[in-house]
């Protein structure tokens, strides 16, 4: 499997720069991924973590139910992400996993991980990963609490796009997007109705196009300007090029 299928490996390089040994490693888990159809529960809201999850392939989501039925994302998953590295140990989940597409996804045994952070650069990586994470749901906090309804989508679109890029899954400046208004909607807290809405705002304003199941960001840096996005929380070691890659954005052909 070459570099640019094998998302685990790519991330984790960014995070920390990885030995040989360290990404043959890596890739071996890779090629062990199983396929999970979309609506998934990977793991239950309650359910306890046997292993550490790779995503692989395919989106999912880490998202909370009331009793009521209304649901709330909480993170995307994107590939080459950890789940639950952390929650490994613990007796239940607060919070589900489930799929939002089909999804290629490898579970790591324990003791699999344990030699996994045996390796000082994989170690050093994992670690960073799961402060990312942590990072990441204080950006969504602000973004729920004080982003316009156009801001918080925004932002969500230029996170995507720096995530999907870094482990070489934007195909010009698009990107896959298997979500539907209803999903982004428990995701930004609005209405359906109200997405529609923002969304035409940015369509209107020339930052974003989106064909079926495909986004495409038609003017990154003024996205940016509008979300008032910052990739550091992203950890990214390519976030220097990134800066470079808005600062002489070119605008795609329509």
């Amino acid at each position: 499997m070459d570099e640019l299928h094998r998302p685990f490996v790519r991330k984790l390089d960014a995070l920390a720069p990885l030995h040989a040994a360290d990404k043959v490693a890596l890739a071996a888990i890779e090629a062990d991924a199983q396929h999970f159809p979309s609506g998934t529960d990977l793991i239950p809201d309650g359910g306890r973590a046997e292993g550490m999850i790779v995503l692989v392939e395919g989106y999912a989501c880490r998202y909370k139910l009331r009793k009521n039925g209304r649901r709330q994302i909480i993170a995307y998953l994107v590939p080459g992400d950890v789940c639950d590295l952390d929650a490994l140990g613990l007796d239940r989940m607060d919070h589900a996993i489930g799929t939002h597409s089909n999804c290629r996804v490898t579970r790591v045994e324990p003791n699999v991980v344990s030699d996994l952070r045996r390796r000082p650069a994989v170690a050093q990586a994992l670690q960073t990963a799961a402060r990312v994470d942590e990072a990441r749901l204080r950006v969504w906090l602000v973004n729920l609490g004080c982003r316009s309804a156009v801001e918080r989508l925004a932002h969500l679109f230029c996170e995507l796009f720096m995530r999907l890029r870094e482990v070489g899954l934007v195909n010009g400046n698009s990107y896959l997007l298997p979500v539907i208004q209803h999903d982004l909607a428990d995701t930004t807290g609005m209405t359906p109705v109200h997405v529609n809405r923002s969304l035409g705002a940015l369509r209107r304003a020339g930052l974003i196009a989106r064909k079926g199941k495909h986004l495409t960001v038609l003017d990154l840096p003024r996205l940016m300007a509008v979300a008032e996005f910052d990739p550091g929380y992203l950890q990214l070691g390519s976030g220097r090029r990134m800066g470079e890659i808005a600062s002489s954005w070119m605008e795609p052909p329509i």
